[in-house]
């Protein structure tokens, strides 16, 4: 059963301040730049006696970044729509407005209980100043501090009296966290509203529309998802401020947080070097990669025959050579192109990481590539293998990263041009499709132990 709660008002009155503290970590962006939340973000509230869900809405009414004036009140309209409770947050210290009347009437209108939070009443001499908001005619007002937490907990157990009866769900695996991530406007959030079938968050030419990483739950085929569409990311120079700065680091978190990458190349643009530095980011992070060609419709409609469309996508590979366990995906997020191939790519990466290599035929493995191919002698001495295991992988994770252990001679000796041949040679017998790879040494020898 839905248990959802709705947080509106007007920009800067501290609405992404509260959803953040409800849901007890940073998610919304927090600044005093009127208009930074522009898409609707969702979050678990687990600071009651049952979990329910929060929106964090645009701020509404505001004259503020009027080229996304209309959006922002979509959005909104839509998680009043679907809530069954409406927060409503104004701010005490700028006491009540004409903006906070105008929607307190349309709330009004929306038939749903309200509960009117009074932020910012961050000392007990300032409780005088929610007295004010009275005369918007709700029962039920409260005094609050985002920042500091004050009434946080009475207002939970108001808003918690509203709610429907929490019904334990049977359990499920886990969804799939995917971060789309790419450069400004290279289509992510176009790919997410083609995934969805409708306009789930903002597109607009302008770089830069989604500033926040914006969580959104989605299910396909009976499979849990959950799509975490990211602010563009800038070259550190082109950042245009300090809300900028932030939604770049947001988006290098999200990337530290997601079970799988999907990483967006414009097709028209080819890869950037910008697009080089983000690929760079998933491989240093070792997460699991799909790399997801955009506008390829526009490319079909320049190039003739498979031919020049295998020669196109075979630049896009060699020139993300680093990333060489990422699959790509041709798609058109206009045309809704190839975005079943895109899933069934995340399922068989997803599936590719629960396969493993027993022990006995590891060493073979192993034993085979060293007879082929012996490693260089360095410092008078040759790296050698003795004995390698697959751990099982970890549970704390819907897509776990294949990890090797090998006990080694000396592992100083191992030079990365040998632990790729190495790493090529497992590929060949298991390819761990859209899994980077990880070997961890053993040496007898005790300066040798490490991890690469």
């Amino acid at each position: 059963m839905s248990r959802t709660v709705a947080i509106v008002g007007r920009p800067n009155v501290g609405k992404s301040a509260l959803f953040n503290r409800l849901a007890g970590r940073k998610i919304a962006i927090v600044h005093d730049q009127p208009g930074v939340t522009r898409d609707r973000i969702r979050a678990e509230c687990r600071l009651g006696r049952a979990p329910f869900a929060i929106f964090d809405t645009g701020g509404i009414g505001a004259d503020a970044d009027l080229s996304f004036k209309e959006q922002v009140q979509t959005e909104a309209d839509i998680a009043i729509a679907t809530s069954d409770v409406i927060l409503f947050v104004v701010d005490g210290q700028d006491g009540l407005t004409p903006v906070d009347a105008v929607l307190a009437r349309m709330l009004r209108r929306a038939g749903k209980p309200i509960v009117v939070a009074v932020n910012k009443i961050d000392h007990a001499k300032h409780g005088s100043l929610a007295g004010e908001f009275e005369e918007l005619g709700f029962e039920h007002i409260l005094s609050i501090s985002a920042e500091h937490g004050h009434g946080i907990g009475d207002l939970v157990e108001l808003l918690e009296s509203f709610l429907p009866e929490f019904v334990e769900q049977p359990a499920e695996d886990p969804p799939l966290k995917i971060t789309i991530i790419g450069r400004p406007n290279v289509g992510k959030s176009s790919l997410t509203n083609a995934i969805l079938g409708s306009d789930r968050t903002m597109v607009s030419p302008i770089s830069g529309t989604t500033r926040d990483a914006v969580d959104i739950e989605y299910k396909r085929g009976g499979k849990s998802y959950i799509l975490i569409d990211t602010a563009g990311i800038r070259q550190r120079g082109k950042v245009d401020n300090s809300v900028e700065v932030f939604s770049v680091m947001r988006s290098e978190t999200s990337v530290k947080r997601a079970d799988l990458c999907c990483l967006v190349i414009d097709a028209e643009m080819g890869v950037t070097s910008q697009d080089k530095k983000i690929a760079n980011l998933i491989q240093e992070a070792k997460k699991p990669c799909v790399i997801a060609v955009n506008k390829v419709d526009l490319i079909k409609e320049r190039t003739d025959g498979k031919e020049k469309l295998k020669a196109f996508l075979d630049t896009i590979t060699s020139e993300l050579f680093f990333l060489p366990y990422a699959p790509t995906v041709l798609l058109s997020a206009k045309t809704g192109e190839d975005i079943g191939r895109l899933f069934r790519m995340f399922d068989k990466v997803q599936s590719a990481s629960k396969q493993r290599i027993a022990t006995g035929p590891l060493n073979r493995l192993i034993e085979s590539a060293f007879t082929q191919q012996p490693a260089a002698i360095r410092k008078g001495k040759r790296f050698k293998v003795v004995y390698a295991t697959m751990p099982e992988t970890s549970t704390h994770t819907a897509v776990p990263i294949p990890e090797f252990v090998l006990f080694v001679n000396n592992a100083t000796l191992l030079d990365e041009h040998y632990r790729r041949f190495l790493e090529a040679s497992i590929r060949a017998v298991s390819p761990f499709t859209g899994l980077p790879i990880v070997f961890r040494f053993r040496s007898r020898e005790k300066r040798g132990e490490g991890k690469k």
